[in-house]
Order: structure tokens, then sequence, then C-alpha cells
């Protein structure tokens, strides 16, 4: 068990790092979110004689994943947290200022006490097709955006616009091939493409994500990534709320998961199947969907784990 633990509150442009030495006090640093920036901050953990210290970081955003990809493979023990679980700590200890500084050293003292899991670095192979994929999401929302804005433009920018749509059509086009051709994950692409209702986007989207089973401990936890897993609310014998997803997850992967789940339950036989055995339960439309959404997850995480193709006598019922 490590005895420095070092706190990282990351920003697009900085990292604001609380070092927490064994006797409870702290050292802080501030280092650019950038190449640069990760050298300086081993150069600096070097300069404090901090050995091995457990480095906990949130997973906010995207800025996180860079530092934490250039310290795992230092060999150091790094955990990315859930924010909701800084913010549930933070609330406990009645903290009352709220700065970068403050926020670093709150994220240390919380990995000190709780010694989250240790997060494990992606495969190059994983990080390129995860920013593939989410470099096409974004053009395809940008497209969106513009051809709604076409439909009410004026003369003036109608060309201006049509032209930009144009160049996104290219751009999207070429995305979609560099994300076909990505062959390093071909044998488990089509794994992912036996499972009806899942196209070549929706499996490009789960390997992005999903390509390193290790990483979770069960098809429940993969879930749970994503925001999919179930949330009860009761309380003594009269409060019973009704059960709802999560949403502690990947708000991506849940936004993605939607169409292909509609797709399973009302063009495959065994999304047929489920509908019907959920709904003569009494289970109102939005909840089948949404736990369609995460039974495509348990089967993804399924075949990818077994490297087994998908069989439909498994999930009859």
């Amino acid at each position: 068990m490590s005895h420095f633990y070092l706190g990282i509150d990351v920003a697009k442009a900085k990292l604001d790092c609380a070092l927490r030495l064994p006797n409870g006090k702290f050292r802080a640093k501030v280092v650019p979110n950038s190449s640069a920036g990760f050298t300086l901050l081993l150069s600096w953990l070097d300069s404090q004689k901090a050995l091995l210290p457990h480095v906990c970081m949130e997973a906010t955003g995207i800025y996180w994943e860079e530092v934490a990809q250039f310290l795992a493979a230092t060999g150091l023990i790094v955990s990315v947290v859930n924010p909701a679980q800084i913010k549930a700590y933070s609330t406990s200890r009645l903290t009352r200022s709220k700065t970068d500084t403050v926020d670093a050293k709150l994220i240390a003292d919380f990995c000190a006490e709780r010694q989250p899991a240790s997060w494990q670095a992606r495969s190059e192979a994983e990080v390129t097709l995860r920013a593939l994929v989410l470099r096409l999401e974004a053009l395809q929302t940008m497209r969106t955006q513009e051809s709604n804005r076409l439909e009410v433009a004026r003369n003036a920018v109608r060309q201006d616009i049509q032209q930009h749509l144009d160049w996104l059509d290219d751009d999207i086009k070429q995305l979609i091939k560099a994300i076909n051709d990505h062959i390093d994950l071909k044998q488990k692409r089509d794994l992912l493409d036996s499972i009806p209702g899942i196209g070549e986007r929706t499996s490009a989207i789960i390997l992005a994500f999903y390509a390193d089973t290790s990483r979770f401990a069960s098809s429940r936890q993969a879930a749970a990534f994503a925001g999919l897993d179930p949330r009860h609310y009761e309380s003594g014998s009269s409060v019973r709320g009704k059960p709802r997803l999560s949403k502690i997850g990947h708000s991506f992967l849940r936004k993605a998961l939607y169409m292909p789940a509609m797709v399973t339950l009302y063009k495959t036989a065994w999304g047929k199947q489920f509908q019907t055995r959920l709904a003569a339960s009494g289970k109102p439309n939005k909840l089948i969907i949404g736990a369609m959404m995460r039974k495509l997850i348990h089967v993804a995480f399924g075949v990818l784990k077994s490297g087994q193709p998908f069989d439909a006598a498994l999930h009859a019922y």
C-alpha cells in the first residue's frame, strides 16, 4: 500500500496536483495538461521523494485520459473515479470551499481513505478507435445542426452552409471507412456483428469502450459504466419509487444504444421475445427500452468475454 497519494484536479489546460505525504500534510503543484507537463509532474514527484504514489483523478470529460495513460505507462497506480463519488465524499466532510487546489486535496484524501481500484490503461487500438468514434459523433452532430440551419437560412448564407454540409459528408465518409478498416479489433468486431440488432457503427462504439473486457469484473459492471444499471428508491414500508436507470455513467453510450435497442426490440426475433415477456409482466415501453439497452451491453460483454458468437437459444427467455 502506498504512503503517498496524489490527487489531480483535471482541466483542459492544466492539472492541479496535491501530493498527500505520509504525515497527512500536502504539497501542491500546477502543471500544464500536456506531454511536457506530464514529464514535469514526474520530475516534481521525484524531487518530493514520493515513491510510487497512488494517483487519483475524476473521469470528467476527456481531458483526464492522456495523463492517466501516461502515468499508468510509467508503472504508477492510477485510479479514475466517478465525479459523483468525489462530490458525495465532499458533502460527507462538509467541505465549504471549492477551488482547484481544494478539489485536488479532496481527491487525494479520498484516495487515501477509500483505496479505489486501479485503472487499466487501454491498448493503442482501443484508444484510436475511441477517438475515431467520438470524432464521428461530433461531426454527425455538427451536420445535424447545419442541416437545421439550412432550412431557415437566408440566401446570403445558404451556399456557405451547403458547402460546409458537403465537406462534412466527405469527412464523415472517410471516418466511417477508417473505423471499418480498423482491423486490429476485427475478430472482436465479428463477434459483435453476430448479435442481431447491432450494426457496424454500434459494434465500433462498443469496442471503443469494451474491447478490453478485463476492465470489468462482470456484465453488471459493464452496464453500470454506461449508467444503465437500475436505480431503486425505497424507504420504510410506504415509499416505493419506480425503478429508473441510474444514468451515473457514460452518457454517450446510452445515447448510442437507444436506436439499436429499438431495432432489436421490434425487428429481431430474440428482441421481440424479450419485449413480449416484459410487456406481459406489465412493464411500460420506456422501461422495456432501457432494459434492452442494458441487455445489449450484457450480451455484447458476454460474446467478447467468451469469444463465442451470439446464440439465440441462450436468450429465448
